[in-house]
């Protein structure tokens, strides 16, 4: 009896933890694998074109240390701040993209020009637009939650700014992440409860025009055909889908092996990449293929039920906002690994934490600072240490 009352003792003095391990566990969990594979994905080539098979290891874990940097500064702050800057974050957002269409500054690689900076210092705008397009329409929603409710033309305003974020991504041109921040934003609005009515003909609007778009240029065109059958143009444009087919063919139940693949001997193009899904499903196999999207979909919920428990306190603005970000891990890393399964057709897009990308480390780490700290937040209130904010 005795030992009860000081186990119960102890428990009530222990203070809680103030942020959710498991979700921290999921993110350490896919970086840490990241780094590996993209050692493994990238030694080849690296020596190849540097002369130093951990070129590309170095600068994923200089942008991983950043990020973390970044992210220790980021989770200081109350998120709520995020709100007051929702609209400077947005014009940001035109200004990058904006400048990555002009001649000297912005950087074409590949034929898409997606990236400004100088020197080894470049950013990927598209990136930086995923978190500020998330963080405007979470305060917009908020915000105008009664408006939209009755006037169609609240509707309109936030379609209009994202019509114009898809036309400048589009001149880049960068289809992945227009889709992306597309569906995550339609994810939103699905789930702040706007009126049904505008959300299905926004769905049906954005399904014709994205269909227009895909058919307009003939490269759009010739990968949402050739995906269906890249066998039928095995050594040009199925090229890429093939060799990744093949990575996963050799891959079995258990894989050849970490460090074993014979497709990234320079077969399959942007291995480290956009297909390092098809490296892990080669030399982890079937196995570490379900540890990866486990991994994913694990952190997707656990991310959207920290913006459930923020929505039950009544922090509506950091429920839509811990949505959003949920959405859009998850539809990437869906449309990534889809991608190099060959059920989707091939667009350039990255796993969040996993895949080579400095631009998409540093955001990365953001986005799941602001999710610690909402979680903290919601703690804090939980414990009586905060007062519920008002919208």
């Amino acid at each position: 009896m005795v030992r009860n009352k000081e186990a119960r003792s102890r428990q009530q003095m222990t203070p809680p933890r103030p942020y959710d391990n498991w979700l921290i566990f999921a993110v350490v969990s896919l970086a840490a694998l990241g780094l590996l594979m993209v050692a493994s994905a990238s030694i080849v080539i690296s020596d190849k074109q540097f002369h130093q098979p951990f070129y590309f290891l170095y600068r994923q874990m200089i942008g991983l240390t950043l990020g973390i940097l970044l992210g220790g500064l980021v989770v200081q702050f109350d998120v709520q701040f995020l709100k007051k800057i929702d609209t400077y974050l947005l014009a940001s957002v035109f200004l990058l993209l904006a400048l990555t269409l002009l001649p000297g500054i912005g950087h074409t690689v590949n034929g898409s020009a997606r990236w400004i900076g100088w020197g080894p210092f470049k950013i990927q705008a598209s990136e930086v637009a995923k978190l500020g397009v998330v963080i405007y329409m979470a305060s917009y929603l908020t915000k105008q939650y009664s408006a939209l409710q009755l006037d169609w033309k609240a509707f309109l305003k936030p379609m209009g700014l994202l019509g114009a974020i898809a036309v400048l991504l589009l001149r880049e041109p960068d289809f992945g992440a227009t889709v992306v921040i597309l569906l995550t934003t339609f994810g939103m609005m699905f789930l702040s409860g706007i009126r049904l009515q505008y959300f299905v003909v926004l769905l049906v609007g954005a399904l014709v025009v994205m269909i227009a778009l895909a058919i307009s240029e003939p490269y759009r065109l010739l990968r949402l055909t050739t995906f269906l059958n890249p066998w039928a143009n095995p050594f040009s444009s199925g090229y890429q889908l093939t060799q990744s087919l093949i990575a996963f063919g050799r891959g079995g139940w258990f894989g050849v092996g970490l460090g074993h693949s014979i497709q990234k001997l320079f077969y399959l193009p942007e291995a480290h990449t956009d297909f390092l899904f098809a490296v892990i499903g080669e030399e982890l196999g079937f196995v570490g293929m379900i540890v990866v999207i486990g991994l994913f979909t694990f952190l997707s919920l656990r991310i959207c039920w920290i913006g459930r428990q923020a929505q039950l306190l009544g922090r509506h603005f950091e429920g839509l906002l811990a949505y959003g970000f949920g959405l859009w891990i998850m539809m990437q890393f869906t449309i990534s690994i889809g991608v190099n399964l060959g059920v989707l057709p091939t667009k350039g897009l990255t796993m969040p934490l996993v895949s080579y990308g400095g631009s998409s480390m540093l955001v990365n780490c953001i986005v799941i600072a602001l999710v610690l700290r909402m979680d903290y937040e919601n703690r804090m209130t939980l414990l009586g240490f905060r007062e519920k904010p008002r919208g």
